[in-house]
């Protein structure tokens, strides 16, 4: 067992539509949880060329991010284990990531990268098929200008068929305005386990002004959802806040962030919830220990003790199929 930080919790009325949950922050304590598996890390060698959603305005991102500098964050949060998840759209980042998993053994497993039109897909997954920390891709579906062309390409579709009867995992990465073109697509692919990254990436920072949004993307979540090879990360939504102007999270931000998690519990059910810092990007608004603790306080309010086991590491391991 390993001693872990947490923030306590006060509880106080949600506007979250049909939850009951909200609260802020308030102290510090100690609690004990087993196992803690970061789902969401990216690492990179950054060249401005292979990162264009890497802009002017995130310096803090346009540097080298290797496996050394994200370890005093998950020391710090007591997190044994992550996942490597792809941010280059190129086979050489899959070989990229997962020389990085060999040479650092808490990379339990591997989120790559490959073109699933390509002729040479089944000649791609050949090649790494011997790499047991490979355990699924991903693609950017989020910048497609042309989603609905990409989705319903029967090439690309063939493509996640032959990933899913070799039991990769897919995630898949989406705007909130975008989860609704993708329920299908994904109640389509259901011979594995899909991953829906970052809880749908619902804009709370435009929830004050426009509270439809966020009724609209509470509807689709719970429609994605009811399809029981889905997953969700809870993580990636400090960069949903409106980061450009403020150092920190406000205390509103917090309360939406775990407004939405409240969401995807209602949705997904304890069992299908992971952890994700979506580390370095998360700098861009918070670093890993303030991630951490906001998902730490919402498990230790929300969740019992077989709960938090699950969220913060067996629904990894399973989902994943990870080993230790």
């Amino acid at each position: 067992m390993q001693d872990v930080l947490r923030l306590s919790f006060t509880r106080i009325p949600s506007q979250a539509v049909g939850l009951q949950h909200g609260g802020v922050f308030t102290q510090t304590h100690t609690s004990a949880v087993t196992m803690k598996i970061d789902t969401h890390q990216h690492f990179w060698h950054f060249e401005p060329q292979d990162f264009p959603w890497i802009s002017e305005d995130m310096p803090i991102l346009r540097w080298h991010q290797r496996p050394a500098d994200s370890r005093p964050g998950i020391d710090a949060c007591a997190v044994q284990g992550v996942v490597a998840v792809q941010a280059r759209c190129c086979p050489e980042e899959t070989d990229f990531l997962l020389d990085l998993a060999a040479n650092h053994p808490y990379i339990l497993g591997v989120v790559g990268w490959a073109d699933l039109t390509s002729a040479t897909l089944g000649a791609d997954l050949a090649r790494w098929r011997g790499q047991a920390k490979l355990k699924g891709f991903r693609h950017l579906l989020q910048d497609e200008p042309n989603l609905a062309a990409v989705i319903g390409n029967p090439a690309f579709n063939q493509g996640l068929v032959r990933l899913q009867r070799q039991q990769l995992v897919y995630d898949v990465l989406v705007f909130a305005h975008q989860l609704p073109m993708v329920a299908n697509f994904c109640a389509r692919h259901d011979q594995h386990e899909l991953v829906l990254d970052h809880v749908g990436k619902p804009a709370i920072r435009h929830w004050q002004a426009h509270p439809e949004s966020r009724r609209q993307w509470t509807q689709a979540l719970l429609q994605l959802a009811r399809l029981p090879h889905v997953s969700c990360k809870l993580s990636g939504l400090v960069t949903e806040t409106d980061w450009q102007h403020q150092d920190d999270p406000s205390a509103a931000d917090i309360l939406h962030i775990q407004q939405c998690f409240d969401v995807a519990l209602e949705a997904f059910g304890p069992g299908r919830l992971m952890f994700g810092s979506d580390w370095p990007v998360c700098q861009l608004a918070a670093d890993y220990q303030s991630v951490h603790a906001i998902a730490q306080s919402w498990a230790e309010s929300r969740l019992d003790s077989h709960e938090q086991q699950a969220f913060w590491g067996a629904n990894a391991m399973r989902i994943y199929g990870l080993t230790i």
